[in-house]
């Protein structure tokens, strides 16, 4: 009989870096000790039945969170089990780490705004929670920085030091800029995720251009040099021009979050940022706000990361949609969601693929053909959905 601290995973389809292998997984003491061809006859195998097993997928930008916490304008979830579902609806969508993308300044300052009076809260409770072992995936935290907000940089800081930190982005939601290019599509937006009724737009809009003005070159200079101080990894936002991404360059930026254009999106691969786009994008078959297709990027060769962004569950079927669509074996379409995001912050040496001495963090995944259907989630050898 195996060793109670061993599981041996076989007849699974394994998606290793540079090949699918028929095959058998052996995890021991939370590690991966051992990949082979075949099937295993060890009594108390975990017999795969041909489905796939692939590394526990690393999350760099999802707001799930915020949505968690308020599920519906104006209503405020208790916060523990806000943090609670999160955790559970990441380990579900087979997310093994995740960095928690939490905002900090808002363009909408009303009171009991959740990136303005909820986000240190917020964070200290994602902070209790991973110390405590209260969690089933490995949080940590990705602080997303509204440049034109004017005081974002007093209130990062604070966090300069956490422990947790991995990720900082600087974002400009700008009118007539970046994602929101397009002034209508602006007012949709805003008009709808955040109740700004058309009466109120204009001077929404004007209210949101003194403040870029005002704030946006300050906090973003000082926003960099703490990252530079802390060996913090740095992501740009929604860069739409070839000058947006040489800037994010000389900032020292590895990773472009959403490029809104082909152009940007060339630019950053040609600079070596890690390109990210969202999973829901590639569902979709566009962009809500009407900016390049990630499936279009992807094709191109200019994708590197995949992201959740607010839709947990939709980046396993990114996953085999990419596959089916750019004809590309699942293992090469799985470094998009795993080993790419893993050596995103630093991680990949622990994490993000199926090798002897990592984690054992791994999901199992059924498909026929539709939507692909996850079986079971472990970390670090641990089931936990």
């Amino acid at each position: 009989m195996a060793d109670a601290y061993e599981t041996i995973y076989t007849n699974y389809r394994l998606q290793l870096p540079d090949q699918e292998l028929l095959g058998t997984l052996v995890v021991q003491d939370g590690r991966i000790v051992d990949v082979q061809p075949g099937h295993s006859q060890v009594p108390g195998a975990v017999d795969g039945d041909g489905d796939y097993l692939l590394p526990g997928l690393v999350e760099l930008h999802t707001d799930n969170f915020e949505r968690c916490l308020s599920p519906r304008p104006g209503v405020r979830w208790p916060m523990a089990a806000a943090a609670t579902y999160h955790d559970r609806d990441l380990a579900s969508a087979g997310v093994t780490t995740v960095c928690d993308a939490i905002s900090i300044g808002d363009v909408t300052p009303s009171p009991g705004s959740l990136r303005i009076d909820m986000f240190g809260p917020m964070i200290d409770a994602l902070t209790e929670r991973q110390q405590q072992g209260q969690f089933t995936v490995d949080h940590r935290l990705h602080l997303r920085c509204e440049l034109g907000y004017e005081q974002v940089y007093d209130f990062v800081s604070s966090y300069a030091e956490h422990p947790l930190l991995s990720l900082m982005s600087l974002m400009d939601h700008t009118p007539g800029q970046r994602q929101f290019a397009k002034i209508e599509k602006y007012k949709e937006y805003y008009m709808g995720k955040h109740a700004v009724s058309a009466a109120q737009m204009d001077d929404f809009i004007q209210a949101r251009l003194i403040a870029q003005r005002e704030h946006a070159d300050r906090n973003r200079q000082s926003l960099v040099d703490m990252a530079q101080q802390q060996q913090v990894a740095l992501a740009s936002h929604d860069d739409a021009t070839e000058d947006h991404v040489q800037q994010a360059v000389d900032e020292g930026a590895v990773i472009a979050e959403f490029p809104t254009t082909l152009a940007a999106a060339k630019e950053a691969h040609t600079h070596g940022l890690q390109v990210l786009m969202g999973a829901p994008n590639l569902v979709l078959g566009g962009s809500h706000s009407g900016n390049v297709s990630a499936m279009d990027l992807v094709g191109h060769g200019l994708v590197d990361v995949i992201s959740s962004d607010y839709v947990p569950q939709s980046l396993i079927q990114a996953l085999f949609l990419i596959a089916e669509t750019q004809q590309m074996p699942v293992h090469k379409a799985m470094a998009l969601f795993t080993s790419n995001p893993a050596k995103a912050i630093g991680l990949e040496c622990d994490r993000g693929s199926l090798a002897v001495g990592k984690r054992a963090d791994v999901v199992s995944v059924h498909s026929d053909g539709t939507v692909p259907r996850i079986t079971a989630v472990f970390s670090q050898g641990q089931r936990v959905a």
